[in-house]
């Protein structure tokens, strides 16, 4: 068993909060550790996965081929 000490008022605190739960300060901490040992963290995602819902990104041609539609831009070749 660990012991940790904590300013009076803050134990007050912790036990009005476990108390709002209907536990004990002791349960309530238990259940507390328990879940954040048992939970499995939630995987990253990178900044690719982020868009990936949206599907492939356009080709450069597409690209050109909206901008030629929306503001009629005649693209020179380079």
């Amino acid at each position: 068993m660990a012991v940790i000490q904590i300013p009076d008022e803050q134990a007050e605190l912790l036990k009005q909060r476990a108390a709002a739960q209907g536990l004990t300060l002791e349960a309530w901490l238990r259940q507390i550790a328990d879940s954040s040992i048992t939970a499995s963290p939630k995987p990253f995602k990178n900044s690719r996965g982020l868009l990936a819902e949206f599907g492939p990104a356009p080709s450069a041609e597409e690209i050109d081929e909206a901008r030629r539609q929306v503001w009629g831009w005649a693209q020179k070749d380079q």
